[in-house]
């Protein structure tokens, strides 16, 4: 019966946030979750080697036209490089990756023709020198397609209220406290003022609802009612903001034990669409309320008043004089 409740609770966690843990292995319809972390390494790894090869394309492309037995003009090869440059840079800047992804996939088609059309009037050296090319370049074809797919399939999963989220953040610390504690003082929504500045008050208004409100950049208030969707004591809490708030999120909080039994691990994976969608975050950052960083002080925060019963300032105390950044950032840690 208890493996069936830890399974019904991380299928509906996964559901609000395809999220799967670092520290789990999840079994059953959990185990088609993807892995944030892993599918962003193989991506940039992707963007990285094209613009590597799109730097070598332009730089030499007499030498790279070569060295692969293929007959292409400088300028096709040039082109191709330009291309791949393109592809790679839209790739690493993290906007529209999908998209970037694709256009890889229709690049190497596009160069499989061009090496495919080499081969056809090549000579039998050349040809065999070609066919080993056309194998490499299919092989990347066949693992771009595998992330445009994995791209596309997150970004549906990863939908908050029927709208894609536009940022998703995922942090992790280690607190000296039990996974019992630390469960235990976050279930309890109305503790979250003490180690969220930003939060003006929560108010429980049922075992599985609860309402929020928020102080944004220039004094602007936001309010939301948030709704559990998955409760594993000690292990994990599912959550996502109803249907008209001000902010629309989900997230998934949990707590493993650190290894040796030292602690517990606290995993936060966080998905949300501010107001104003990229803009309004951008504007946010600038006037010292990065989502983000705000969650990285948060957390340390918690980790703090779990483990001291308080949380230290330094407000009173002598300071150097801050540049207009360091300003606008304290005030952002300060709302």
């Amino acid at each position: 019966m208890q493996t069936s409740i830890s399974t019904q609770n991380e299928r509906q966690a996964a559901a609000v946030l395809d999220a799967s843990s670092s520290f789990d292995q999840p079994t059953g319809a959990a185990a088609h979750s993807f892995d944030a972390r892993r599918d962003g390494q193989w991506i940039r790894a992707l963007g990285w080697f094209s613009v590597g090869l799109g730097v070598l394309q332009l730089l030499a492309p007499r030498a790279v036209a070569r060295s692969s037995g293929a007959e292409l003009p400088p300028s096709l090869v040039r082109a191709c490089g330009a291309r791949e440059l393109m592809s790679g840079a839209g790739i690493l800047s993290g906007r529209k990756t999908t998209r970037w992804l694709w256009s890889r996939v229709v690049g190497d088609l596009a160069d499989l023709a061009l090496l495919g059309a080499s081969a056809a009037r090549a000579s039998a050296a050349r040809r065999r020198r070609l066919t080993w090319l056309v194998a490499a370049v299919a092989g990347i074809a066949v693992l771009d397609s595998w992330a445009s797919v994995r791209s596309r399939r997150r970004q549906r999963a990863t939908r908050i209220q029927g709208a894609a989220g536009d940022f998703y953040i995922d942090k992790a610390l280690t607190i000296h406290r039990t996974p019992e504690e630390c469960y235990r003082f976050w279930r309890d929504f109305e503790n979250f003022p003490r180690f969220m500045r930003h939060l003006e008050s929560v108010v429980v208004l049922s075992d599985t609802r609860s309402h929020w409100i928020a102080k944004g950049p220039a004094g602007v208030r936001a309010e939301w009612d948030a709704e559990i969707v998955a409760d594993e004591p000690d292990k994990l809490l599912a959550w996502s903001s109803v249907e008209g708030s001000d902010v629309d999120h989900a997230g998934i909080v949990r707590f493993e034990v650190a290894p040796g039994g030292r602690g517990t691990i606290v995993q936060v994976e966080l998905q949300y669409s501010p107001p104003g969608g990229t803009a309004g975050a951008l504007a946010a950052k600038l006037f010292g309320a990065d989502p983000e960083r705000q969650l990285d002080d948060d957390l340390r925060r918690f980790k703090q008043l779990l483990e001291t019963g308080e949380i230290p300032t330094t407000v009173g105390q002598p300071s150097g004089r801050r540049g207009i950044v360091g300003r606008l950032a304290h005030r952002g840690a300060q709302q």
